[in-house]
């Protein structure tokens, strides 16, 4: 039976506080905040040290990515029904008769369609799968991403090379 390795790095320094709300058939959440939790997982064989993947690069880089989104509102601009507009020092956020604005700064807009747990984690996955080819050479490393945003209710997205 061929071995496999992997490392795992869920640290409470990979906690960040954001706002953020979500629609779904045709319902639009009230804005509310997590303390989303996220862990990494990283597959692959050992490299010339033995090593996956250095454990301290993985924690730096998910630490990073934590960082950016910590204290912000979360915001999709790829949604099909919510128009997110930066105009100046504001943002200004529509959806059907509902309307909020919030200051720039307090905000982080996201490539996503929405801000589910799930697409969040695939955002922070894909911003690790980068951050972990840039910085430690990985070329395509198969990864998973759980993100908990209340004790138990974990999204998970993975990513295999192929």
């Amino acid at each position: 039976m061929p071995e496999s390795y992997r490392i795992r790095i869920a640290k409470v320094e990979h906690v960040f506080s954001a706002a953020h709300f979500i629609t779904y058939e045709g319902h639009c959440e009230r804005l509310h905040g997590h303390n989303w939790r996220v862990a990494a997982e990283i597959f692959g064989p050992l490299n010339e040290d033995y090593l996956v993947v250095d454990f301290l690069a993985v924690r730096d880089e998910l630490r990073e990515i934590a960082a950016k989104l910590d204290h912000h509102v979360l915001l999709p601009t790829e949604h099909r029904d919510l128009v997110v507009q930066e105009e100046g020092d504001q943002v200004a956020v529509a959806f059907e008769s509902r309307r909020w604005s919030f200051p720039r700064g307090d905000c982080m807009l996201l490539p996503i369609a929405n801000t589910t747990a799930e697409l969040l984690a695939a955002y922070i996955g894909r911003q690790l799968k980068l951050a972990l080819e840039f910085r430690c050479g990985l070329d395509e490393p198969p990864l998973r991403v759980e993100l908990d945003e209340c004790d138990g209710q974990i999204a998970v997205w993975e990513c295999q090379p192929g």
